[in-house]
């Protein structure tokens, strides 16, 4: 998919933009930034009808890290950390084929357990925010638990979209709940 570059200040001399490559998943297109020194991802997220080059992943990027964002972004000319190919996989039907992208987000010591248990629930299945901080272990922070889903820089990725209310609904997600929807279908937890 081809899509015009973000708009981003320049690289400060010497250090290299990030990358970025753009997949379609589940029919929304899904946007990965990473790193190219080390291919691991600070931001993911989809393209939204408000945010059609998903500019929005930059900015809250730069809320978090000033100054990785101020490398900018640019286009990835090569697959060498194999991101788009475990994208395509996953979109694919392979689902497990991104669990082992690496990933860096600035965390608190309870988001960094948050994110991490979130990346131990399987595609296929949904849990609730209160299940979510039992498996991040702290069962009574369910507004922390949720608060990690939504401070998540690398949707899809750490799957934030695999949490439901505890009544069965889909609950809130950035990028809208048609696209939480989509993604639960295409993993099959919901059919």
């Amino acid at each position: 998919m081809t899509t015009a570059p973000l708009t981003s200040p320049a690289a400060p001399v010497g250090v290299a933009p990030l990358a970025r490559t753009v997949v379609e998943v589940a029919g929304h297109p899904f946007h990965a930034i990473w790193a190219p020194e080390d291919g691991a991802l600070r931001a993911a997220g989809f393209a939204t009808d408000d945010d059609p080059d998903a500019d929005s992943l930059m900015q809250r990027l730069g809320r978090l890290d000033p100054e990785l964002a101020a490398r900018g972004v640019e286009n990835a000319a090569d697959d060498r950390f194999g991101i788009a190919a475990a994208l395509r996989a996953y979109a694919d039907g392979d689902l497990a084929a991104i669990d082992a992208l690496p990933v860096f987000q600035p965390e608190t010591p309870f988001r960094g357990e948050v994110w991490r248990a979130l990346r131990e629930v399987p595609a296929g299945r949904a849990v609730t925010y209160t299940e979510l901080a039992a498996l991040a272990g702290r069962p009574s922070a369910v507004r922390a638990a949720a608060s990690g889903c939504a401070n998540n820089l690398v949707a899809l990725v750490v799957p934030c979209h695999r949490i439901v209310r505890t009544d069965g609904g889909l609950g809130g997600y950035l990028f809208g709940t048609p696209v939480k929807e989509a993604l639960l279908r295409h993993e099959g937890a919901i059919l």
